[in-house]
Formats: C-alpha cells, structure tokens, sequence
C-alpha cells in the first residue's frame, strides 16, 4: 500500500486486476497446471498429488501467513489433504475455503489446442490446459483474491482455512472420515468456496449446494447363452425389450418421473424465487436446452436445479456394433437418480423395486452397480434466505452492480455434505468457469474475462469479510 493513501477496498480490487492483467495469474496457473494430478490414476498418481501440495500449495500458503498442514488420507492408496490456518483473532469470524487440486485424466492424444493437457495455451479470451476450469484456476484465482486483501489492508481482518483436497475426481474418499476425525481443525462459521460454472459466462454465480446422486443396475437376466433368433424368436422372451418396456413405464416420454417415490419435495418459496431469475446458457459450444423434455410445468433452471432427473447412463444386450442372430440372455441398464435435499434417499430402490412388481416386470431386479459406476452424493442445499446469502447477494453488487444468479443446488455433485453436515456450517460456492469450459474433455479451458470479473468479486467480498455487517458466526 502506497504511504500516501489509506487502504481501500477499490484498492485491493485494483490489486486484483492487475495480478491478472500483468499475466501474473497465467504464469501461476501454468505452473500448477503442468502438475499432472491425475487422481484417477490412484495409486500410481499419489507422487504428483503430494508434490502439487508440498511443493506449490504449501509454499503459496505460507507466504501468506497461513500456517499448513498436510493430512494423510485414511483410505490407503486415496489423496493427501493440505488445511491451511490463519488466525487473527479469536473474535473475528473464521472463513473456509476449499479447492482440490486433482483432475481428470489428461486424455493426452485427443487435444486440439496447445502441446497438450500439461501446458497451459492461450488463444483469445481462452486459456487452455486440464485444471484450468477444473479446480486449479479457480482456486488460484481465490488465493490473489486473498492475497490482494492481504496487501492492501497489511491484514486479513478474519480468520481464514483454506483446504487443498487431492481426491474430488476421485469422490473425495476419505474426506468425510478425515474431516470427522479433526473436526476442531476444520472448525468455521461458513464456507466459501469456487468450483462449477455459472449459468451464464458473463454473470456471477452463487451456488448454495447440490444434488445428490444415486446409481443403481436394472438387470433383466433371463438364461444362459444367446439362442438362434430364427429358432427360437416368438419362443423366447427377449430381456432387451423386457428391460426397454420396464424403463417405459418409470420415465416417460418427454423425461418426466412416473414413480412417485423417485419425484422431488416441493420447492420451498425461497427456492422457487431464487431460480425465478436463473437462465440456462451453456455457451456458443453447448447444446441446445430440449424445452419439451423434463418435469412438466417447471423452468428449464427449476428441472436442473430444484427437480430429480433419472437418466439411463448405458445400456446393453448382446454386442451393440456387433449383433447376430441370436436372442440375447442378459440386459442391463446402469441408471442415475439425481436428486434434490429433501429426497428420501432411503426409499428409492424399494419404490423402484415395488414399481416394477406392481407392472409386472418380475423378472426385471434392482442390483448395485459396477464398482466403475458406483459413486454417490448427498444432496446438500442452504437455504436462499439464509444471513449469509444475503450478505454475500450484497458484496457481488456492490462490486458489479448486477445481481448475480443465486442456483440453491448446482447440478453437479461435490462433497458438500462434509460442510454442512459434518462441519454444520452455510455453504456459498462461487463458480468462475462457465458451461462450455470442456472439465473432463479434451480442451478444457477457463475464459480470461471471467476470471477477471472473478478476481474482483472475490477481492470485495474478502474485503468486505473484515468490515463491520457481516452475519452472527454459527
């Protein structure tokens, strides 16, 4: 800070900006990202996953003030996780925030920009290279944000975690049991943290939760073997379209639910308000939204984000690409209920199981999926009135003068339930990518002037974390 002028908080703003204008972020960003976390690959990716907190995060950290710790995961062969601890004073609240620094597969020889997935590229408003939406850019982007506060008001002004998790794409393994286990060490009043995108690239976000997943296998086995489809067809029943009729009557045409059991809680009044003033844009490279398909009589944002959407995730009989005259034995569909808080988790393979009996599909089971496919969340939601939204509803605005999208539940899934279940504490997500980033895919990239306005969001609000206003802590 210049001896001449007191801090400010269009001070700190300025700082932000020019860390990203100064080509500072890329260079960071390109440093991280040659890291090759893949966690995917656990166990033989455990190195990489270590050396991107011992030796990037962990320094990044420190410098900052932040004392670090690095957890060991205790499922064996799973990611590290590194807290990071500032404290200021006792009496200020204490925020935390979050990042995993692990990413999908690289898919290497399927990349079109750059030298590949390691190097970061940038083309225009686009900066390519795996992590760079998915979580690496965005947890940089927080980290300058902090830091810019840090040197415009020579202090924080709150006390600060951040936690570096090594295992998201991998569904966070051992988190949950990690987090319990040290409970006081992750002990804060909320959350505030980056990972998904916007609903639009060009408006801020703010995310309260998710929805939850639940995979399950229907599996119509009838015999041992294929059989002569000339022989034997009109003989024997044929488990595909068994399996085809039985799906029918859980899903119809258009997508909406037929099993009750399956269907969401009502929208709660602050919820419907909130997703009243979201739009769905994934972006001049994403698809087009299918108006007719979904829930009846809800908005395009209120069938993503307020509803539960059961998708067929594959399916199969005999040899798809390769079929003979034979009736298969054997069909299966790996399906997905994605769902809302408030669903009653527990009773969705019995309603689905007392569904099918009562259509007479007998021979139609409920089985646990592969091991490939059996990941599950929780849904996780705080609510849109909550103290904290509000306060956080006022920041964006008075650095963007916009008001930003408030999504109560993002679409995607995340390891919400350990802040607000384990740690009992509000959640408030800030995406800074957008829906056609390519996370996962080959191209993965994170837009330049999105993460600017990001710098400058996140700059106010931690500037605005050390000004009288902000809510009662938990």
């Amino acid at each position: 800070m210049s001896a001449d002028r007191a801090p400010s908080r269009s001070g700190a703003i300025a700082r932000a900006r020019e860390y990203i204008d100064s080509g500072a972020f890329e260079a960071d960003l390109a440093r991280r990202v040659a890291y090759r976390t893949e966690s995917q690959l656990l166990p033989a990716s455990l190195p990489q996953l270590e050396a991107y907190l011992r030796e990037e995060m962990e320094p990044t950290l420190t410098r900052m003030g932040f004392t670090c710790r690095i957890y060991p995961n205790p499922i064996e062969g799973q990611g590290p996780v590194l807290l990071a601890t500032r404290m200021e004073d006792p009496g200020l609240p204490t925020v935390l925030g979050y990042g995993h620094g692990d990413v999908i597969r690289g898919l290497d020889d399927q990349w079109t920009k750059g030298k590949g997935p390691w190097v970061t590229a940038r083309e225009g408003d686009r900066l390519y290279g795996r992590g760079t939406a998915d979580n690496k850019g965005q947890h940089t982007i927080n980290l300058a944000a902090l830091q810019a506060v840090l040197e415009e008001r020579g202090r924080l002004g709150f006390n600060a975690k951040f936690m570096i998790e090594m295992g998201e794409e991998a569904g966070s393994k051992g988190l949950n049991e990690l987090v319990s286990a040290h409970r006081e060490d992750f002990a804060t009043d909320v959350l505030i943290a980056s990972d998904g995108p916007r609903t639009r690239p060009e408006r801020p976000t703010l995310t309260l939760g998710c929805r939850g997943a639940l995979n399950f296998d229907l599996v119509c086995d009838l015999r041992e073997g294929g059989h002569h489809s000339g022989n034997w067809g009109g003989l024997l029943a044929n488990p595909a379209i068994i399996l085809a009729n039985a799906i029918a009557t859980m899903v119809g045409p258009r997508g909406e639910l037929l099993v009750e059991g399956l269907k969401a809680p009502p929208m709660s009044k602050a919820v419907r308000e909130a997703l009243a003033d979201v739009e769905i844009d994934g972006g001049e490279k994403g698809p087009q939204i299918d108006t007719w398909w979904g829930e009846p009589d809800l908005s395009p944002a209120e069938r993503v984000y307020g509803a539960n959407v059961l998708n067929v995730l594959a399916i199969g009989a005999g040899i798809p690409g390769k079929p003979v005259n034979a009736i298969p034995p054997k069909a299966v569909a790996h399906c997905q209920l994605r769902f809302v808080a408030g669903t009653d988790v527990a009773n969705v393979r019995p309603a689905v199981e007392r569904h099918l009996r009562a259509h007479g599909f007998d021979r139609v089971q409920v089985a646990d999926p592969p091991a490939a496919n059996d990941g599950g969340f929780p849904a996780t939601r705080t609510e849109p009135d909550d103290p904290w939204v509000i306060w956080a509803i006022d920041s964006f605005q008075k650095t963007a003068n916009i008001k930003p999208a408030v999504v109560p539940q993002m679409g995607g899934s995340i390891c919400n339930d350990v802040f607000t279940d384990i740690l009992g504490i509000p959640t408030l997500w800030v995406p800074h990518s957008y829906a056609s980033c390519s996370q996962h895919a080959p191209d993965e990239h994170i837009l330049i002037s999105v993460s600017r306005n990001a710098l400058e969001l996140m700059t106010g609000l931690y500037w605005d974390l050390g000004e009288p206003g902000v809510p009662m802590r938990a």
